[in-house]
């Protein structure tokens, strides 16, 4: 038999060695640079903070799970009630998540930051970027006035509670509202 030679470099076996491509780098993309190229494309502003840290900072704040609602749960739960966490609620006027919803006795429990929610007491004004956190916050507040009122008309109880209440304090109102623990 005749042995036939391959072509191009390519052995009998399989395919030789290639040659590497040259494939352009792509910048790295982060959760930042996203959220500001989705909010370039809205038409809105985003603000970008000279300081690392404080970017890292905010990055790290939580929507859900915060020391307060957490401290709160693990007491309500240590009592004998059994709630669901960040629940959502399709409501007919519009979609809530509290954070602690009773859905038998129909008491959503919302515990509330003092940044985020612009709280009278502890509330602070940002000093930079100041044209962005402003109009943010308001519409934070605003936001939850339109939940309490659509949960309110949907026939649920609401209890808003403020980060620097008392675990006690915060225990009671919750008790209050939502009655005895189901056995």
């Amino acid at each position: 038999m005749a042995h036939i030679a391959a072509q191009d470099g390519a052995s009998a076996a399989g395919p030789g060695p290639r040659k590497p491509r040259a494939v352009k780098a792509k910048p790295k993309e982060t959760a930042a640079s996203r959220s500001a190229t989705a909010a370039a494309a809205k038409g809105k502003a985003y603000p970008f903070t000279a300081d690392a840290g404080r970017a890292a900072n905010m990055r790290s704040n939580r929507r859900a799970d915060t020391k307060p609602e957490l401290a709160l749960r693990a007491a309500l739960h240590a009592k004998g009630y059994r709630y669901r966490k960040d629940f959502r609620l399709d409501l007919p006027l519009r979609r809530v998540r509290p954070d602690i919803a009773f859905t038998r006795r129909k008491v959503a429990v919302f515990v509330d930051g003092c940044f985020w929610h612009a709280c009278p007491d502890h509330g602070s004004k940002p000093k930079n970027n100041d044209w962005y956190w402003s109009p943010k916050l308001a519409r934070n507040v605003e936001r939850d006035r339109g939940a309490d009122e659509a949960l309110t008309q949907a026939g649920w109880t609401v209890v808003r509670l403020w980060e620097h209440v008392p675990l006690t304090e915060a225990i009671d109102a919750v008790v209050a509202a939502v009655g005895r623990p189901r056995r």
